[in-house]
């Protein structure tokens, strides 16, 4: 028996609790006691619930802004815009729910790669029963097609072939044997075994990365960009706002018409639309990626993807085919190609489930070609013997066939006593082979067979190897000229991964894990880290680690992965790619799912994700622009001149007209950026101010022109300048668009033309017959038409103007100076 004290789930297992006869394996007893010291072997579930994930939504600094607003409106009782506010949060609330829904799905699905069923050893009798129900010191059965049900140390059998590539990222199947220790979740390819399980639950393998992916998360650009934008603009209102009130009150205007207006600028100024336009500039992008079979499952990793500067990627499956292949053998004697993989086949099983057999047939093209020799009898490959063997009979003769491990099958020619061959001139070349398999990272395996007199003849090698995939190197040399950075990531040797690596035209200074990280998986050189162009034989807690110093150091880290042992990476990484053959762990952890095979369309992805960042710091751009050119107007107006340049109805029509051409900038035309590309709030709130600060300028032009030239009354001059106000802010909108002329391409889409000047000729058409403001007649309204296209082309210039002093003629140096302002940002937030 054992001491009773509850222990965590996580801590290792007493020995003496592993002490269990295995012919009789624990007691019913026993078991109760263990459930309730140790749990049961599932990963624990942790869903907070529909409704409470919905309501996540309405909180957080960004649904506060629209929240905020709709107070503000229903104080002044203005419900028309009490209920266009309210719609914008549901929108919001709604795009971000719906797109983000399997954001906590990751645990569930490393759940199911628990086995349901495990045959146990209870009270000296065999059984089947629920794998939940396991504990730690239970004698398991584990034979072919197994998924292994808690992690276990083998104790007595035969051998088994295990197949851990979702676990660790090893291509090729492992042969274990007494002692070893074998996962949960991985699946038994060959062979029988017994094994004592010793860890279950989060304790287990496979459990410890189910909590690096409930611990893994970032925080998005996107995210602290729009907080910075909207508390930029939401400051600066309240700031103005306070001053205009101040003034009011000194000079003894009326209080309640005072703050009435004050509070209509408010809900004017307050960025209502600001995440909405966003998020939903976002979805149209990501519906775009879906028809390139890229499902976008968290929206906010589009504009991530643009940033994106070091894709960490995985090797098994993601690079390669994770498809076991024959390579070119390398023949010894007279031996032909087609005659060692027949030889190979014969030692060999057509229906097994060993990925070698299924490799070495797929080579020759099939069991047919082989139906004329007659199998008489077969010995399955073990891992102590390293090798198969089988008698063949055809035309009445007799012989033997072997395939294995190259020191096994040599074996065989020098009756068991193998020595030092590579001294031996007849043995020089297959040693020389051999060696060069062994340096690229190939498994070498050796076939022989026996000639008319029962000699064992050598006839060559076979290497097998994992290939990349067919587009892997062409699309590694596209993102490169993107501006992005590979790194590789493997639970191979270092070997396999240079040589992967040679073929994909990657850097060759490939790291194992222990030369990283020390014994506790803490960072031993960061600058190694740093330089190197990618790591070998990680674990799962590796490839976080690797993912989140990446990031510490200024880097947006996109990772792409298939297993199990990805999905940790791929959860912390603020781009995480799931390809189409991966697992539902790597899948429901990832921000981007492809459905088509390859990996070619992560390079459309990035562009299209450039482009919709481009939308993205146009509206933001433009919107800052607005709030300035608007709210410094109307505030000097009212502080110098004492007279307000437009009522409060004028107000809500200009917000209103000016919502409907922003929604269409999700469906503009943008360049792609060479380059990786992250919001710079320098360019960003500097441009906003250059343009707004030429809005007020030009819009002083006006009160001056209406007052000198055309001596309207105070009530026209209003409706001159709502007029201006609007067309001046539309035309705005194909300034901010792009950094270069605005008759230069990209042009705008159709939809952005239609809604921009559909809403201008409204707004127009209610200045001149007087819609909801005194009417001003076809001259005046031609005048402001006028008067604003020379203002806008005036404004073109500059603005090509300051751009170029900005980025200092130079794209490149612009990239870097954003790419360090970054990483100072995000030491300050660490």
């Amino acid at each position: 028996m054992f001491d009773q004290e509850r222990v965590k789930a996580d801590e290792p297992v007493n020995s003496n609790l592993l002490q269990t006869d295995p012919q009789q394996g624990l007691t019913t007893q026993e078991v109760e006691s263990r459930i309730h010291q140790f749990g049961e072997n599932r990963l624990p579930e942790n869903d907070a619930g529909v409704w409470r994930k919905l309501a996540g939504f309405f909180w957080g600094p960004i649904p506060w802004m629209i929240e905020i607003a709709a107070i503000l409106s229903a104080i002044v009782q203005h419900w028309s815009d009490f209920a266009i506010i309210l719609i914008m949060l549901f929108l919001n609330v709604g795009v971000g729910f719906w797109q983000e829904y399997k954001a906590g799905s990751a645990i569930a699905a490393l759940r199911q790669r628990l086995a349901p069923q495990a045959r146990v050893c209870r009270d000296g009798k065999w059984c089947d029963i629920q794998a939940a129900g396991l504990v730690p010191g239970d004698i398991v059965r584990l034979k072919l097609g197994d998924i292994i049900p808690a992690d276990v140390r083998l104790l007595h059998g035969d051998y088994l072939r295990v197949d851990q590539s979702a676990l660790t990222g090893e291509s090729l199947a492992l042969d274990k044997k007494v002692g070893d220790v074998a996962y949960s979740g991985s699946i038994a390819r060959q062979g029988q075994m017994d094994a004592i399980v010793t860890a279950t639950g989060m304790a287990t393998y496979i459990g410890k990365t189910a909590r690096l992916v409930q611990t893994a998360g970032k925080a998005s650009h996107f995210q602290r960009a729009v907080l910075r934008i909207g508390n930029f603009l939401i400051l600066m209102t309240i700031g103005l706002i306070a001053l205009i009130m101040t003034v009011a009150v000194y000079r003894g205007d009326p209080i309640t018409e005072t703050l009435l207006f004050a509070l209509i600028l408010a809900v004017a100024a307050i960025p209502v639309a600001l995440p909405t336009v966003l998020s939903v500039t976002m979805a149209v992008g990501a519906e775009k990626l879906a028809k390139m079979k890229a499902i976008v499952s968290r929206l906010v990793a589009i504009e991530e993807m643009a940033g994106m500067d070091i894709l960490c990627s995985d090797k098994t499956g993601t690079l390669t085919q994770n498809r076991l292949t024959v390579g070119e053998p390398v023949l010894i004697g007279n031996a032909s190609r087609d005659d060692i993989l027949r030889m190979a086949a014969l030692a060999s099983e057509v229906d097994s489930h060993d990925p070698i057999d299924g490799a070495i047939y797929a080579s020759l093209g099939g069991a047919d070609l082989i139906s004329d020799y007659n199998v008489v009898s077969f010995r399955q490959f073990d891992p102590v013997r390293k090798r198969a063997e089988a008698t063949i009979v055809r035309d009445e003769m007799t012989f033997q066939v072997a395939k294995g491990a190259p020191q096994a099958v040599l074996s065989l020619l020098v009756d068991g006593e193998i020595g030092d061959l590579s001294s031996l001139i007849e043995y020089a070349p297959m040693m020389a082979a051999i060696d060069e398999m062994a340096r690229r990272g190939y498994r070498s395996l050796a076939v022989a067979r026996t000639d008319q007199t029962g000699r064992w003849q050598f006839m060559g090698l076979l290497p097998l190897f994992d290939p990349p995939r067919e587009d892997a190197a062409a699309t590694i040399a596209e993102l490169q000229a993107k501006g992005v950075d590979i790194r590789m990531i493997t639970g191979d040797h270092e070997a396999i991964g240079r040589e992967i690596a040679r073929q994909l035209g990657l850097g060759q200074n490939i790291l194992p894990a222990n030369d990283v990280f020390d014994q506790y998986d803490r960072l031993r050189d960061p600058q190694a880290m740093e330089k190197a162009d990618g790591f070998a034989r990680v674990f799962p807690q590796h490839k976080y680690a690797i993912v989140h110093e990446l990031q510490g150091r200024g880097h947006i880290v996109g990772m792409t992965g298939d297993g199990v042992n990805d999905a940790p990476a791929l959860k912390q990484a603020d781009i995480g790619i799931a390809v189409s053959n991966a697992t539902d762990a790597a899948r429901a952890a990832a921000d981007l799912v492809l459905t088509a095979p390859g990996i070619s369309v992560i390079t459309s992805a990035i562009e299209e994700s450039r482009r919709i960042f481009g939308r993205m710091n146009s509206y933001a751009t433009f919107r800052i622009s607005e709030t300035i050119r608007v709210l410094l107007f109307m505030t000097i107006s009212i502080l110098v001149f004492d007279f307000y340049p437009v009522t409060a109805i004028m107000i809500v029509l200009l917000a209103l007209l000016n919502d409907f051409p922003i929604m269409m900038i999700a469906y503009d035309n943008a360049d792609v950026a060479p380059q990786p590309i992250r919001w710079n709030m320098v360019n960003t709130l500097t441009m906003a101010c250059v343009l707004g600060g030429i809005g007020v300028v030009s819009s002083f032009g006006v009160l001056w022109i209406a007052d000198v030239w055309l001596h309207l009354p105070p009530d026209e001059v209003q409706v001159l300048v709502f007029l201006k106000l609007l067309v001046a802010g539309h035309l705005t909108i194909y300034l901010t668009r792009h950094k270069g002329f605005f008759w230069q391409k990209p042009y705008p889409s159709w939809k952005l033309f239609v809604a921009t000047e559909i809403t201008q000729v409204i707004g127009t058409m209610a200045a001149v017959y007087g819609w909801l403001v005194p009417p001003i007649g076809w001259y005046q309204a031609l005048i402001v038409w006028g008067y604003a296209l020379g203002w806008f082309v005036v404004a073109g210039c500059i603005k090509v103007w300051a751009y170029r002093l900005l980025t200092h003629d130079h794209p490149r140096q612009a990239w870097h100076l954003a790419r360090v302002e970054g990483w100072l940002h995000r030491r300050r937030i660490d």
